[in-house]
């Protein structure tokens, strides 16, 4: 368990207690950046306490690290939760009280956060605690999208099978409700208690990457039906920076119209050599090398490739049969019997239940319509204005509509999102208070590690997204 009290906090004292969780593959130092700035910016002896006198504790989740990434949201929220009570079960042997709650999950670990919060609320822990921040940054949302592409296709087919539980998961083809629903559907549904765990919090605020994250792509991210940023070079997508907090958008501008090709360079002619080089780095800066040995490692390459892939099939492969072996396991282990997956499978069979008997007690005539639970579809906007272009007609609405139609087109574009995804924007969509902050981080060639600054030391571009933590730091709620 990694926790950190923070500044010179008297021996007995109220808790803002903030609980961290990392995401696929990850552990604790993944979030190393995020807990440093988040302390400094209110871990100190004079930060600013909370309505109660709370001060700052930072727990960071441990027992989901790793390859245990792979058991599934459900169980990596099992284990969270009791790694949450047992650190509680620490402050208040040491005479200190947890009193306010908030939590921030990185990837797949927003989803744990959700699926924590239910627990957490099914338990009634918000009787006595406050629940004040619940944030999530680049975590996908409603499952992972499928892109026209032949890496989405394959991810799409191999995912479940290789990433275990969670893959399962991530592209809704568990059954994880007794009714056969998937957990990520349960989860955002408006009657469940997942939903509504979320609804206690002050202050929802999620972070999404508009471009690069081949991970988390921006319509799961960002709770949105389309992908409007897709194809944002050719579309002429113009973005302004928060100043104070680059790369969070403050705005951006959808053309009505898409600007005219820029005309092809002569063939080999130095223009058309520099034209050929992408804008974003072809590999990740461990395999970019110098002269020499960029050219050995091209021409290495079809030799490496196929020696990669096989190490990391096995790799996943090896990995997901662990997972599932841990599974079955957890499953029939006796003492997990009021484990929120079989409350959650016992309400799903009450609900089912109920609407049987109302069609059965209508004897044949016109019953009412059971309440859906379905909301519009209609999503709310994002945080960050979108501005029209100069020629675009006055009705701002009007000009909106057609950029993003244009910029977005998600039929042409290709994207999928398919009917229970697009059912889970809607519902999601619905939470009060819901506010988005959308990142611009380009060129790069992965935007999903630098939106939280994940390996600095490795990875220099990963500091590009300082200004994302700071962000996230300086709009926390004490």
């Amino acid at each position: 368990m990694s926790s950190t009290i923070t500044g010179d906090a008297p021996e007995n004292h109220n808790v803002h207690l903030l609980l961290l969780i990392h995401g696929m593959w990850g552990n604790p130092s993944h979030l190393a950046e995020m807990r440093r700035v988040i302390d400094e910016r209110h871990g100190q002896a004079e930060s600013e306490k909370g309505p109660n006198d709370e001060r700052l504790h930072i727990l960071v989740a441990e027992t989901n690290r790793d390859d245990g990434t792979y058991d599934g949201i459900d169980w990596g929220g099992e284990r969270v939760a009791e790694e949450l009570y047992e650190a509680i079960r620490d402050l208040e042997k040491e005479g200190k009280k947890v009193t306010r709650f908030s939590v921030t999950g990185y990837s797949l670990g927003g989803l744990i956060a959700r699926y924590v919060v239910g627990i957490l609320h099914q338990r009634g822990f918000f009787n006595n605690v406050t629940p004040v921040n619940f944030n999530t940054i680049a975590t996908p949302h409603v499952g992972l999208p499928r892109y026209p592409t032949l890496i989405s296709s394959v991810a799409n087919y191999l995912g479940p099978k290789l990433l275990s539980r969670t893959g399962e998961q991530f592209f809704l083809v568990d059954k994880w409700s007794q009714n056969g629903r998937p957990l990520l559907e349960v989860m955002a549904d408006p009657q469940r208690l997942f939903f509504q765990a979320l609804t206690h919090f002050a202050h929802v605020r999620i972070y999404a990457n508009t471009v690069n994250d081949v991970t988390v792509p921006y319509p799961t991210a960002a709770i949105e039906q389309d992908d409007v940023f897709v194809n944002h070079i050719q579309d002429g997508f113009q973005v302004e920076y928060d100043e104070e907090y680059k790369p969070v958008i403050k705005s951006y501008t959808v053309p009505s119209s898409p600007p005219p090709p820029a005309l092809k360079p002569r063939v080999l002619s130095a223009k058309w050599f520099k034209s050929m080089k992408s804008s974003r780095p072809l590999l990740p800066p461990a395999l970019q090398f110098r002269f020499p040995y960029n050219v050995l490692m091209i021409a290495l390459t079809p030799i490496l490739v196929p020696v990669v892939l096989t190490l990391v099939l096995t790799r996943l492969s090896l990995a997901s049969k662990k997972s599932r072996l841990r599974i079955k396991q957890l499953e029939k282990d006796e003492t997990g019997a009021e484990r929120l997956v079989h409350i959650i499978g016992s309400l799903e069979r009450e609900v089912e239940d109920a609407v049987v008997d109302m069609f059965d007690s209508a004897d044949g005539a016109d019953a009412p319509a059971p309440t859906s639970a379905s909301p519009s579809t209609t999503s709310l906007p994002a945080n960050p204005t979108r501005t029209p272009s100069p020629d675009s007609p006055a009705d701002s609405a009007t000009a909106l509509s057609a950029g993003a139609g244009q910029a977005g087109a998600q039929h042409e574009a290709g994207l999928v999102l398919n009917e229970t995804q697009r059912k889970l924007v809607g519902w999601l969509n619905t939470l009060p208070g819901l506010k988005k902050e959308l990142v611009f981080i380009h060129p790069v060639r992965n935007s999903h590690g630098a939106i939280i600054c994940r390996d600095v030391k490795r990875f220099p571009s990963h500091r590009l997204g300082e200004g994302v933590l700071r962000h996230w730091a300086d709009h926390w709620l004490v």
